[in-house]
C-alpha cells in the first residue's frame, strides 16, 4: 500500500515538474528567473537552450511514467528487470542532484547569496533530497 502512496506521489510530482518545463518551453516566464544557476555576480552561469528545457521536460515526464508502470495498473511494455535500474538510478540521480556539483547548485555549493542559491538551499535541493529519499523508499519497503 505504501508503494502504491509513494509512487502515485512521484508521479504527480514529475508530472506537475515536467509540465513547467513545457511551460518554460513554450514562453512561460514564472519561476523562470530562480531555476538557471547564476553567478555571484547574478549572471547566469550557463545558457539553457530550447531544446535542453525540451529533453529535461522529457525525462521528467519518463520518470513519471516509470513511477506509473509502478503502480500495476496494466502489464508493462518491458521487463522488470530494465525497470528495477529506473527504479534504483533515478532516486541516486535525485540524491546526487541534492549534494551538487559544489559550485552552484546543492546543499554543498560555493556560490551563494544569488535569488537561484537561496531557491536551491529552500527548495530544490531538499525537494530532489526528498525525492531520491522516496524512490528509495519505494524499493526498500519491500525487503522489509
Amino acid at each position: 500500500m505504501i508503494t502504491i502512496i509513494l509512487s502515485s506521489l512521484l508521479v504527480l510530482l514529475f508530472t506537475f515538474l515536467g509540465g513547467i518545463h513545457f511551460y518554460w518551453l513554450f514562453g512561460g516566464k514564472w519561476g523562470v528567473h530562480k531555476v538557471i544557476p547564476t553567478k555571484a555576480n547574478e549572471a547566469t552561469a550557463f545558457e539553457t537552450p530550447p531544446i535542453a528545457t525540451f529533453m529535461v521536460g522529457m525525462i521528467l515526464f519518463s520518470f513519471g511514467l516509470i513511477y506509473f508502470l509502478k503502480l500495476n495498473l496494466f502489464i508493462p511494455p518491458v521487463s522488470e528487470e530494465i525497470l528495477r535500474y529506473g527504479y534504483w538510478g533515478i532516486p541516486f540521480i535525485f540524491i546526487l542532484r541534492a549534494i551538487g556539483e559544489f559550485n552552484y547548485v546543492g546543499f554543498f555549493k560555493r556560490v551563494r547569496g544569488t535569488e537561484f542559491a537561496e531557491a536551491d538551499t529552500k527548495f530544490f535541493s531538499p525537494l530532489c533530497l526528498g525525492v531520491g529519499v522516496i524512490g528509495l523508499m519505494i524499493e526498500v519497503v519491500k525487503y522489509i
